[in-house]
């Protein structure tokens, strides 16, 4: 936990990870879509499982000498269907994008038709870009947000799948902060001849916790990252409750999308889900949708617009066009500088460049796990307003009172202690 061996080894690569950890430490992290896994996470991360080839799956490999990481799998498996009431769990996927490609070539063919999220309204890459495998691979019918209500259009989903009959409607979002109905997604898919692909990356934490609903009891297949909300290591998963189904997601999996899997990141994997099993885990989760909805009251309190007007979730999304010389760009980089870390993105009706924005992301799953309260986050809300509209005006004495205050927010939580 030291890295006492790596220092003595490769002091260029230990003073690297040194700057990481003073940078995550001096920093409220915000971006939606990263969290602290637990020193158990990170031990078992960095565990003589790496050192394992394991090609196949437990009981059924193609190296000898898996029978230790056959238990891990194992255990990873029954973790993960017990956590979401799933009847069988892929764990292998090195990530969600993986676990999406897998789910996505085992139910369509190349230049077959699917319906996904439009990334510019808070899609994933995955669910049809056109820079993505999903864009090149299918016929993709993208379908977006209500331009009143910034929700998502039902009407039109249905619409767009009882016209051009996709082989698979898949809901989720990257950046859409209000609950996806799952059940009326899986009428219009069904009614449509297509299967329904959810990708619940974002709020498998909160899904797991029972404070969101669950797409596991509509949804065809469902996939997700195991970071986030959930808190482990980096990876991915696919949950389904159809027998029939298990042979072609899993030979989608190997040898489809990828060689062997990393049961070093399966034990991280089985160590977070065992954690998220624990009653503390719930309330945690209701702790990060609390935080959420404090951060927006704070910002919409200084003067920020939130897309749909707040959050049901760990995410918000921020709309900067009431300073009118301030890009998404402009503030990430602002407030990285003060000490609080966002990603920029794209809003509805968006006219800047992906590059640049008119909006950012902002999310509390980390800053929870920190041990920030409410109050503390809704007062974060406020800092964030006040660097925006600062550098909307040029005022740096405002901004370096933000940093002072961020830094002595920080103070009171210490992170990874243990590593000291």
């Amino acid at each position: 936990m030291r890295f006492q061996y790596l220092r003595d080894a490769d002091p260029e690569i230990a003073s690297m990870i040194d700057d990481e950890l003073a940078r995550q430490r001096d920093s409220i992290e915000l971006i939606a879509s990263e969290n602290f896994v637990s020193p158990a996470v990170l031990e078992a991360v960095g565990s003589p499982l790496t050192n394992k080839y394991a090609e196949g799956l437990p009981g059924k490999r193609y190296y000898g000498g898996c029978w230790a990481v056959d238990r891990v799998e194992d255990l990873a498996r029954e973790r993960a269907k017990r956590l979401f009431s799933a009847a069988f769990a892929n764990v292998q996927p090195h990530s969600g994008a993986q676990a999406n490609y897998a789910v996505e070539t085992a139910f369509a063919q190349p230049g077959d038709t699917i319906v996904g999220m439009d990334l510019s309204n808070g899609g994933h890459l995955t669910h049809g870009a056109a820079a993505n495998y999903s864009g090149k691979l299918f016929n993709v019918v993208s379908y977006g947000l209500d331009p009143e209500t910034e929700r998502i259009d039902y009407d039109d989903v249905a619409e767009k799948v009882a016209r051009f009959k996709p082989r698979i409607v898949i809901a989720g979002a990257s950046a859409y902060p209000r609950l996806i109905d799952f059940e009326r997604f899986a009428r219009i898919a069904h009614d449509g001849g297509a299967i329904l692909m959810v990708d619940m990356a974002h709020i498998a934490g909160l899904v797991a916790a029972g404070v969101h609903p669950s797409p596991v009891p509509f949804a065809d297949v469902v996939t997700s990252t195991t970071h986030k909300t959930l808190r482990g290591t980096r990876g991915g998963l696919i949950l389904w409750n159809d027998e029939a189904y298990t042979k072609r997601l899993n030979s989608a999996v190997f040898p489809g999308a990828q060689g062997g899997p990393l049961e070093h990141a399966i034990a991280g994997k089985a160590v977070a889900f065992g954690e998220a099993l624990k009653p503390e885990f719930a309330d945690y989760a209701r702790a990060v949708c609390a935080n959420a909805t404090a951060l927006g009251r704070g910002m919409s309190s200084g003067g920020l617009r939130l897309v749909t007007g707040g959050t049901d979730n760990h995410l918000l999304l921020v709309d900067l066009t009431a300073a009118e010389n301030v890009t998404g760009r402009d503030a990430e980089q602002a407030l990285e500088r003060v000490g609080i870390t966002v990603n920029k993105n794209t809003i509805p009706g968006e006219r800047r460049s992906p590059f640049v924005t008119s909006g950012i992301r902002v999310g509390s799953a980390a800053v929870t796990t920190r041990g920030f309260t409410e109050a503390e986050c809704e007062r974060v809300g406020e800092l964030i307003a006040t660097t925006v509209f600062a550098l909307d005006e040029g005022r740096d004495e405002k901004i370096e009172a933000v940093s002072a205050e961020v830094r002595e927010m920080l103070a009171k939580h210490p992170l990874y202690p243990e590593l000291d």
